[in-house]
C-alpha cells in the first residue's frame, strides 16, 4: 500500500506517492499562471487549479498499479479562498496572499476590533494577505458574487469537496484565514458576525491526520486510483512542509531555503504573547495535533539570488547553457570563503516578519573599488541570513530555544550557502534526501491516520534511516557574524527615514 501527498502551491501543485518507509515511487508537476487583472490583485483560477490537481494525481496513480494509493492528505498554500454556489462552482477567481487590494479593509475593521483582540483570538496581526480583509473587500465590492455564494473555501477544502465529500479544512490551514480561533479550535462567531458570515458558510474545521471520507467509487475511478482511497486532512503547507522536513518535537525548526526563507518550529503550546504581536509573529496549529507553530520570514529571500544571476550572471548563465551545469552552483562558486566586509539590507521587496513594511527598500553599505562580484553576491546572502537570525532572536526573547535547524527547498544543495547560513545562526543545520517535504509530509499524515499511528513516530523511524548531511558553526567565522549582527540590527532604523522619503 502506498499514501499520495498533494501540494498546492500560488505557481503550481505537485503530487507524490510514498510508500510506508518514506521512498517516493512517483511524483508529478504541473503549473499554472498567476493572473493580476487589476493594480494591487493576484489571484488563481481555481478552476484551472483543481483541474492541474487531478492531472497530477491521475499521473502519479498511473505510475503506481502494483502499489496502489490507499489515502491522501493535502498541504495547501494559506489565505487564498473561492466563492462556490450550492452546486460547488466557482464563482470568482482566488484572491492569493500577495493580492494586496485590502488595505482599507485592514483600517476599518480595526475601528470594530483591536488588534489586541484578533491576535488573541487568531494568533495573527492584521494585513491585507489574510482571509478576513480579502471577505470584507469582496462583500463590498462584489456583492453580486457575496450573494450567490454557498460557501467559502480554501484550497485543501475545495479539493475535498471537488473528490465528492463534504468540505473539510485542517486546522494549521484555518487558522490562516484570520476567522478561526486558534485556541478553541472553532470558527470565531466574534469575528464571523462582523463580516456577517455564519460557520455554516465555511468547511467543517478538523486536526490535522483527521480522516474525513472516502473518495466516491466513480469519482476516485476517474482520478486513477484502483482502490478504496481515504481522504485525511493535512494542513497549510509551511507546517506541512516542516513535518516532512523532520521537525518531530520541540527545539527543531524547518529552514525553507527558496524563494521565501522562512522559519517554522514546533511549539509545546500556543504563544499569545505582546512581544510577537509587536514583532507580527504569528501562532497557530502545527500539524501534530495539541502542538502550535509560528512562521517567520524573508520575503526577498532566496529572490536575491535570482535577481543576481539575472542582473549579473551573464557569464554564468552562457556557461551554464553550454555545460549543463547549475547556474547558480556557478555563481556561488565565486563566493570568497571569509566573511565579507560588506552590510546588505535585504529589503528588495515588503519585509515579511517582523516588521511587515511594504515601503522600505533594500541597500549594500561598505563598498570599495577593491570589492568583487563574488564578495557583493555573498554580502546579499549574509543580509537574509542576517534577518533570519533576527527573527530568530525575536521568536526565543519569548523562552522558545531552537536546538537545530532542519532545512529544506532547492538552496540545501549548496554547501557553501548552507556553512554561510549556520555560521550566521550560529546553530547546526541539517540537510535531508527528501527534497519534497510538502508531499511526503502530508502522505506521512494520510498514513498515520490509517495505522492509527503518532504522526511524529512515523516521521522519526523514517529520519532514522536517512543519512543526514550535518552543518556546523565555524567557531572564527560566527563569532565574525554575531559582531557583524550587531551593527546590522541598527541599520533598518538607520536608513528608514531615507527611504521613506523617497
Amino acid at each position: 500500500m502506498s499514501y499520495l501527498g498533494l501540494d498546492i502551491g500560488t505557481s503550481g501543485c505537485k503530487a507524490a506517492i510514498f510508500n510506508r518507509e518514506g521512498q517516493m515511487l512517483a511524483y508529478a508537476y504541473r503549473e499554472y499562471p498567476l493572473l493580476h487583472p487589476s493594480a494591487g490583485s493576484a489571484e488563481l483560477d481555481s478552476e484551472t487549479v483543481i483541474t492541474r490537481c487531478f492531472e497530477v494525481i491521475r499521473e502519479v496513480n498511473a505510475a503506481v498499479a502494483k502499489d496502489p494509493v490507499v489515502a491522501m492528505a493535502v498541504s495547501s498554500q494559506g489565505e487564498a479562498f473561492t466563492p462556490v454556489d450550492k452546486d460547488g462552482n466557482a464563482l470568482a477567481n482566488a484572491m492569493v496572499s500577495s493580492d494586496n487590494r485590502a488595505t482599507r479593509e485592514v483600517k476599518e475593521l480595526s475601528e470594530k476590533i483591536s488588534t489586541e483582540k484578533l491576535y488573541s483570538i487568531t494568533g495573527h496581526t492584521p494585513h491585507p494577505l489574510f482571509s478576513l480583509f480579502k471577505l470584507l473587500w469582496l462583500k463590498k465590492h462584489r456583492q453580486d458574487i457575496w450573494k450567490k455564494t454557498h460557501f467559502f473555501l480554501c484550497f485543501e477544502d475545495l479539493l475535498i469537496a471537488r473528490a465528492g465529500l463534504p468540505p473539510h479544512i485542517s486546522w494549521p490551514l484555518a487558522g490562516r484565514t484570520m476567522l478561526f480561533d486558534v485556541q478553541q479550535h472553532q470558527w470565531s462567531l466574534s469575528i464571523l458576525d462582523v463580516l456577517g458570515l455564519t460557520s455554516g458558510q465555511l468547511a467543517s474545521p478538523v486536526c490535522s491526520g483527521t480522516i474525513v471520507g472516502q473518495i466516491p467509487a466513480k469519482i476516485a475511478s476517474k482520478l486513477g486510483f484502483t482502490s478504496k482511497v481515504t481522504v485525511v486532512a493535512g494542513g497549510h503547507d509551511q507546517p506541512v512542509n516542516a513535518l516532512g522536513a523532520g521537525v518531530y518535537e520541540e527545539g527543531l525548526c524547518m529552514y525553507a531555503t527558496g524563494t521565501v526563507e522562512c522559519f517554522c518550529p514546533m511549539l509545546e503550546k500556543p504563544v499569545i504573547h505582546p512581544q510577537w504581536q509587536k514583532n507580527n509573529l504569528c501562532c497557530y496549529d502545527y500539524t501534530v495535533k495539541e502542538k502550535y507553530t509560528t512562521v517567520a520570514y524573508s520575503l526577498t529571500g532566496g529572490n536575491i539570488l535570482k535577481w543576481f544571476r539575472d542582473e549579473f550572471g551573464q557569464m554564468e548563465k552562457q556557461v551554464s547553457s553550454q555545460s549543463g551545469e547549475n547556474v547558480y552552483s556557478l555563481l556561488l562558486r565565486n563566493m570568497p570563503k571569509e566573511p565579507t566586509r560588506l552590510l546588505v539590507l535585504p529589503y528588495f521587496c515588503a519585509t515579511g516578519t517582523p516588521y511587515f513594511d511594504t515601503e522600505v527598500s533594500g541597500a549594500i553599505a561598505g563598498l570599495r573599488f577593491t570589492t568583487t562580484r563574488g564578495e557583493i553576491l555573498k554580502a546579499l546572502l549574509e543580509g537574509v541570513a542576517m534577518e533570519m537570525k533576527l527573527n530568530l532572536e525575536l521568536m526565543e526573547q519569548t523562552g522558545i530555544h531552537v536546538t537545530t535547524f532542519l532545512a529544506s527547498g532547492g538552496g540545501t544543495r549548496n554547501a557553501s550557502w548552507m556553512q554561510l547560513k549556520c555560521d550566521v545562526l550560529n546553530r547546526p543545520i541539517k540537510t535531508l534526501e527528501i527534497t519534497e517535504t510538502g508531499c511526503y509530509g502530508a502522505a506521512m499524515l494520510a498514513r498515520s491516520a490509517m495505522e492509527n499511528i503518532p504522526v511524529q513516530e512515523i516521521i522519526k523511524t523514517n529520519q532514522q534511516k536517512i543519512q543526514p548531511r550535518i552543518y556546523s558553526p565555524d567557531e572564527k567565522n560566527a563569532a565574525l557574524y554575531a559582531r557583524k549582527y550587531n551593527f546590522y540590527k541598527e541599520l533598518y532604523a538607520s536608513l528608514k527615514p531615507f527611504m521613506k522619503a523617497e
